[in-house]
């Protein structure tokens, strides 16, 4: 099988180091991609330090990866030689459950494929991600970066535009709905981005009076300082939705009171630990808590049309891929704006040996 190339986390402890692996053959369906860029996702700390359960070592994350096709199997029909491609958080289901059939591969019912720290139903080998020269990927799985959108700040999009996408749709936000967003981080000005976009009066949370204005940049009709009371206060029951994106535990009663009834609030952010259980805020205003994850393939492709028709991407800071140790520091210093995103052209192919 061809051998690939990538950085790799060997122990929860570890240091990333160079991996040489092998990617299955290109198969009827498939598509060979040679990665571009690749975002780093908050989701790959958590897998590659093994502060979620289930990490096999050595892990190469990385699930926002954007690229070129370079080889496609002989019964591919969407995908030709050259054209710049996407691929996210998932890179197969099993295509025959209900969720499945409804353009829900997220919620696959078998379990779908993750792209990285899963197991190919082809091989039966584990899944190696974006921190890598290339993957092969079942076209069903693979997604079309349309013209004008730059390629780098898009890689972000296939898993912080989607997960913020994906509820925006799903509870309606659109003209005339009034949105509120929690959190500025890289889930959070997309939110901010796509609930204006789509027409919200949008309303941002954040801790940090330092971001009042960069909220307001980004779309934000109104910025709440979270930790003062008065503005919290005046937010009371005005909101249709709020969109919480925060990854840390922290109480939840005070976005929900800003609900007007049959509001939702939706967590799209995942914290290591749980939040305080609210109960009393929700009863009487019939408002709900819920959550949400990554969209569908169908959708994910709706969400990056609706980007280059509305010429939105992601702010990202670009890195090296020798850079990502520091930059996993700087993220849990909350020292990046918005995304990270490694340039793979950095990652020599001549300079990997295998791992031991």
């Amino acid at each position: 099988m061809p051998v690939a190339n990538g950085f790799a986390a060997t122990a929860p402890d570890s240091t990333f180091s160079p991996l040489s692996f092998e990617r299955r053959e290109v198969g009827e369906r498939d598509v060979r991609i040679e990665i571009l860029f690749c975002g780093v996702c908050h989701s790959d700390l958590h897998t590659a330090r093994g502060e979620w359960p289930g990490t096999v070592y050595p892990v190469i994350p990385g699930h926002e990866i954007v690229g070129r096709v370079t080889e496609v199997g002989a019964g591919v029909g969407k995908f030709a030689l050259g054209d710049n491609v996407a691929v996210g958080c998932m890179v197969d289901s099993c295509h025959e459950c209900d969720s499945c059939k409804e353009d829900l591969e997220q919620f696959c019912e078998k379990g779908a494929t993750l792209t990285y720290n899963g197991q190919e139903p082809q091989t039966g080998m584990q899944t190696f991600g974006g921190y890598s020269d290339s993957i092969v990927v079942d076209e069903r799985m693979v997604l079309s970066v349309p013209d004008g959108l730059d390629l780098a700040a898009t890689a972000p999009l296939l898993c912080a535009g989607i997960t913020t996408w994906s509820p925006l749709r799903h509870w309606g936000v659109g003209e005339g709905s009034r949105v509120g967003v929690v959190g500025l981080g890289g889930l959070g000005h997309m939110g901010v981005k796509l609930a204006h976009a789509l027409g919200a009066e949008v309303t941002l949370f954040t801790t940090s009076p330092s971001k009042v204005e960069a909220g307001k940049a980004l779309g934000a009709d109104h910025v709440v300082v979270s930790t003062d009371a008065e503005q919290m206060k005046a937010v009371r029951g005005t909101l249709d939705f709020v969109l919480n994106t925060v990854a840390a535990s922290h109480s939840l009663d005070p976005f929900i009171a800003a609900l007007k009834r049959d509001g939702a609030v939706v967590l799209v952010g995942a914290p290591a630990e749980p939040h305080p259980t609210p109960a009393f805020g929700l009863f009487m205003p019939r408002r709900s808590l819920s959550g949400s994850m990554i969209g569908g393939i169908a959708e994910t492709q709706e969400m990056l049309d609706f980007c280059a028709e509305k010429g939105i991407v992601s702010d990202i800071e670009m890195i090296s891929m020798n850079q990502i140790d520091e930059a996993y520091e700087r993220m849990l210093r909350g020292d990046v704006r918005f995304r990270f995103v490694i340039d793979m052209a950095t990652l020599e192919p001549a300079a990997m040996e295998p791992a031991v």
